[in-house]
């Protein structure tokens, strides 16, 4: 299974201002003060060894659409503006698009009048979702208030899909379950199994200080799986704070249930929309810090997600 982010942003799209690309270069001048490199290959290999992620790339700027590959047919995870991206990708490509709904708010539904695909004849995409309600969401979404073309323009054959929470659907050939997660109006968390390899797609979900319970059912879960992309939208100040009840999670609690529920690797994902690149460089590193202090001889792995990673399982 490959898994391909397309957005990774949370509650909204946020982009780069030309100040904060004006700071990167002047970090990366300064960086390269007094070297010299031969060829254009010296200069990358410079840029990638000795330079922060945050200054010689972006965590990118799309809401949420996760890409699953390894099935019969295209997977998605939720339909931010990250959408948007995937579909002119694959505007050349016919076919199954199979896109799966945490929840019905705008964010994670937003790019989908900007699908391309869903204007392609001959195309079939099927919305899968536990929350109610969802083709009235899209319908709205590009009512004549909101957007100049209304859902029934779209050419491709779009079809609704209500799923049951805690019950496994064999789609796409991949084993699919979705389980009740804590956010306002109800977000659902899906895990995705084949062939022995397991992603688990969770964001916009609360976890509380306690959660880390080994009779916590949501460790039953993420139990053993290969990926766990978990919203770690908060630090721990933010999410005990004011932004308590939010319906977002922390970097701290993130690391305590990935270990507990013996996750391999752990991806940080819905990341919030005021936090810059810098900030999300000291998160990372502060979140393999706690790992280390938390188990010495854990070996789960840390990434954060961003805009175009790819992560092989």
């Amino acid at each position: 299974m490959l898994v391909h982010f397309w957005g990774t942003r949370g509650a909204l799209p946020s982009s780069l201002s030309a100040e904060k690309v004006k700071q990167k270069i002047i970090k990366a001048l300064k960086a390269a003060q007094g070297k010299t490199f031969e060829n254009d290959s010296a200069l990358e290999e410079f840029v990638d060894r000795e330079l922060p992620f945050a200054v010689r790339g972006s965590y990118g700027g799309n809401s949420a659409c996760v890409e699953i590959r390894g099935g019969d047919e295209y997977i998605l995870c939720d339909a931010g503006t990250g959408l948007r991206n995937f579909g002119q990708s694959a505007a050349n490509a016919r076919g199954e698009y199979n896109i799966f709904l945490s929840h019905l708010h705008w964010d994670h539904l937003q790019g989908f009048p900007f699908f391309a695909p869903a204007y392609i004849p001959g195309n079939r995409i099927k919305i899968y979702g536990c929350n109610p309600g969802m083709e009235q969401a899209f319908v709205v979404q590009q009512g004549p208030l909101f957007f100049p073309v209304p859902f029934n323009a779209m050419r491709a054959e779009i079809t609704f899909h209500p799923l049951q929470r805690d019950v496994v659907y064999e789609i796409a050939g991949v084993k699919v379950r979705g389980t009740k997660q804590h956010h306002p109006g109800d977000s659902y968390g899906y895990r995705f199994e084949r062939d022995g390899q397991s992603v688990v797609y969770s964001t916009d979900s609360e976890h509380k200080k306690g959660s880390e319970s080994p009779f916590y059912e949501y460790l039953d879960f993420i139990r053993e799986t290969d990926l766990l992309i978990f919203d770690a939208q908060y630090t721990l100040l933010d999410a005990i704070g004011d932004k308590e009840n939010w319906g977002h999670s922390n970097n701290i609690l993130a690391v305590e249930l990935a270990v507990e529920g013996m996750v391999k690797r752990l991806c940080l994902f819905h990341h919030e929309h005021t936090y810059d690149d810098d900030v999300f460089d000291e998160l990372l590193e502060d979140t393999r810090t706690y790992l280390r202090i938390l188990s010495e001889t854990s070996t789960l792995e840390i990434t954060m997600a961003y805009d175009g990673l790819e992560i092989e399982i």
